[in-house]
């Protein structure tokens, strides 16, 4: 089961309306989460994913 990205240490929230969410260790932004972007293009869950520190939210 793929992780959330707002749980991951690499997503981020940008200023940019037209892509709002971004990805650090894949260094895009995008409109829909990063997981989602990943899976599509390469067809693997994220492979990046890594638990923010005090991350059980």
């Amino acid at each position: 089961m793929q992780e959330s990205c707002f749980k991951c240490r690499h997503f981020y929230v940008t200023w940019d309306q037209r892509s709002p969410r971004g990805c650090r260790a894949y260094q895009f932004k995008s409109k829909e989460l990063p997981s989602v972007i990943v899976k599509r293009s390469s067809g693997l869950e994220c492979l990046k994913f890594e638990l923010k520190q005090g991350g059980n939210i």
